[in-house]
């Protein structure tokens, strides 16, 4: 396809709309060529961060529902970020007119880190005007929903709202053995305090004889 391409899916208001995304995911952008690369960096260190996190649910015996949501996460951050480092080499300039192409004689149309997201999901369910009485958007189009899209922020938007949406039941319990470990410490501490000398740990080298 060609950039800014387009053609229904199932219906007019769910289209395939083809962009290259320079910036943040909803083709939102971040300071140009430099923005774009600290924002690579920022995205494999938080994909790194989410790794570690996602390794410790997964052997902390958590909620399964969390297991999902970081796993959705962390495979939308990482589609993105293939995007962003690979992308520019691999492939040559997009235009209105050209399809991009792959590996082409003259090198790719960015370099390392600094490739463009692909956005390919459209969804302009409701289109009209703003009535002429509001100010300053009195008159003006209107879409929604307008921004284009990829299935790596579906992934990592699914994700988030199922940590906010279902939070009290991914966090209403800890693992059992953190809990069951806290309540051995507690009950310790209880005794100690309650009564030193049952608090004095026996040694080895201690005989009772009865007489």
């Amino acid at each position: 396809m060609s950039l800014q391409q387009d053609f229904p899916m199932f219906f007019d208001w769910a289209r395939i709309y083809f962009i290259e995304n320079p910036g943040m995911a909803f083709g939102l952008s971040f300071g140009g060529d430099w923005g774009k690369l600290a924002l690579t960096l920022f995205r494999i260190v938080a994909v790194f961060v989410i790794g570690v996190i996602l390794r410790r649910v997964i052997k902390g015996d958590y909620s399964t529902l969390l297991v999902v949501s970081l796993s959705l996460i962390l495979a939308g951050a990482l589609g993105n970020i293939i995007d962003c480092v690979f992308y520019g080499v691999l492939f040559g300039e997009s235009t209105r007119t050209a399809v991009a192409e792959f590996l082409p004689a003259t090198g790719g149309y960015a370099g390392w880190f600094k490739g463009q997201v692909v956005d390919m999901l459209y969804f302009p369910i409701i289109e009209g005007h703003f009535p002429n009485w509001i100010p300053y958007f009195g008159g003006d189009s209107f879409t929604f929903f307008r921004p284009i899209f990829n299935i790596a922020d579906s992934a990592i938007s699914i994700g988030i709202f199922l940590i906010l949406v279902f939070q009290r039941h991914i966090f209403k319990d800890e693992p059992e053995e953190a809990l069951s470990h806290e309540y051995s410490t507690s009950q310790e501490k209880t005794i100690k305090q309650s009564d030193p000398e049952l608090a004095i740990e026996p040694t080895d080298d201690l005989d009772l004889k009865l007489d």
